[in-house]
């Protein structure tokens, strides 16, 4: 059959194209999800509530602005960066042809957040990956074949049916209950979600009246019922709307009009709007409200409590989905032989970026109990190494107990120095 028209967003997808009564995308899509409000839910529709759209964009913008490394491990436990490797170009510079990094992980990671699953073609050359292509999550079915594999199945914009096997397809998983496909967290907030829709569009019906959903117009004269609705009408064409909101009523015969006046706060629709942003936070990967804007009661947005809401949603949000993906790549982009060796990283280093004065105390104590050198310090301010910054040092004031009144370490390499330049020992220069 051929869809001809449904005033629907995301109409423009499904128009010309050869539908059947199999297409399982497209059904989806029609006919959303059902809930309590009667109100579609599918991931077009829930990106126009804006707890929604922050939660994904904040989400996919911030992971995936993050750099990812392809590491390579010694026998001796030395990690290096594989710049050699053919997948570090893929993961760290350039997916495909026409996406920068931060292009394709945010479209895979906006996928898992909104459907569960991420999916992304597999190119190869010569038996190497040379590019990655995202795939558009509601047009893919995931079915297991009579062997235990996975069989990706999926149906393009012109209708085209392909199958791919596992190794040509690169699947990031959200929340799973069998380990193989993630579960939506559109499908399964569709009562949340309808709920907010029906809120928002509450709300707007109420403003769009001016904030005087009805009134009483009354007379002490007998009407009959065409001079009921006659009144009717004309008291609504003057303060029915809000553009004729605060107009001059006119009356006759004696009527009086009393608005019937409603606040929403009385109505609780402004606690139920707050309390649905704070819902569809705890759906979306444990989003805090106040980094989508929404201030909970007593929750100030300043101070080191931001940065200690930050450091959890990076633990208990970020952190699940970021080693999913970390997993994945090893998994699947990289040879069975090569796994032992290499494996992929998420820099979440900005995301623990503090202010200047902690950055000051951090890299002072790196430098000072050799955790770090001078010139890896600089890397992370952005400044030009120097010579002689590589050098690990270490502070020697403690010592051990059995040692007191001994010459220092410190002391002996002083001395080893004015001794090898020919210099007079402090206790000679006394």
């Amino acid at each position: 059959m051929k869809l001809l028209t449904k005033a629907s967003a995301g109409i423009a997808q499904w128009l010309g194209r050869t539908l059947s009564l199999g297409d399982s995308g497209f059904w989806r899509w029609y006919y959303g999800s059902d809930n309590y409000s009667g109100k579609t839910v599918t991931a077009q529709t829930a990106l126009q509530l804006s707890a929604v759209w922050a939660c994904v964009r904040l989400l996919s913008q911030v992971l995936g602005t993050l750099p990812v490394f392809l590491y390579y491990r010694d026998g001796k436990g030395k990690r290096t960066l594989a710049t050699d490797h053919p997948l570090y170009t893929v993961l760290h510079d350039q997916p495909n042809a026409n996406m920068t990094p931060a292009d394709f992980w945010q479209c895979l990671i906006a996928a898992v957040a909104l459907w569960g699953n991420g999916y992304a073609l597999i190119h190869r050359a010569g038996g190497r990956i040379v590019a990655l292509e995202p795939l558009r999550p509601e047009l893919m079915v995931v079915k297991v074949d009579k062997s235990g594999a996975l069989e990706f199945r999926y149906t393009d914009l012109k209708g085209v049916l392909t199958i791919y096997s596992e190794a040509e397809i690169f699947h990031i998983k959200g929340f799973s209950l069998d380990g193989l496909i993630g579960l939506s967290p559109i499908a399964f907030a569709r009562n949340t979600l309808g709920a907010a829709m029906a809120q928002e569009e509450t709300s707007s019906r109420i403003f769009a009246n001016g904030l005087r959903p009805s009134g009483v117009v009354s007379t002490e004269q007998i009407l009959t019922k065409g001079n009921r609705e006659d009144i009717r009408k004309s008291v609504i064409s003057q303060v029915g709307t809000a553009s004729q909101s605060g107009s001059t009523l006119v009356l006759e015969a004696g009527m009086k009009y009393q608005p019937v006046t409603m606040n929403p706060e009385d109505a609780q629709l402004l606690q139920s709007r707050a309390f649905s942003i704070e819902e569809i936070c705890r759906w979306f990967f444990n989003t805090p409200p106040i980094l989508i804007g929404h201030s909970p009661q007593g929750q100030t947005m300043w101070g080191s409590g931001v940065e200690q809401v930050i450091m959890g949603w990076r633990v208990m949000g970020m952190g699940p989905l970021v080693i999913g993906i970390e997993q994945a790549i090893k998994r699947q982009l990289l040879r069975p032989e090569e796994r032992r060796s290499y494996y992929s990283k998420f820099s979440l280093e900005g995301l623990m970026r503090a202010d200047s004065v902690g950055r000051a105390q951090l890299y002072s104590s790196k430098v000072q109990n050799g955790l770090a050198n001078r010139n890896s310090i600089r890397e992370l301010e952005d400044e030009e190494p120097y010579e002689g910054g590589d050098i690990y040092t270490v502070q020697s004031n403690l010592i051990p107990v059995d040692q007191l009144g001994q010459q220092s370490s410190g002391e002996q390499a002083k001395a080893s120095m004015r001794s090898w330049l020919d210099l007079p020992t402090f206790e000679e220069k006394k």
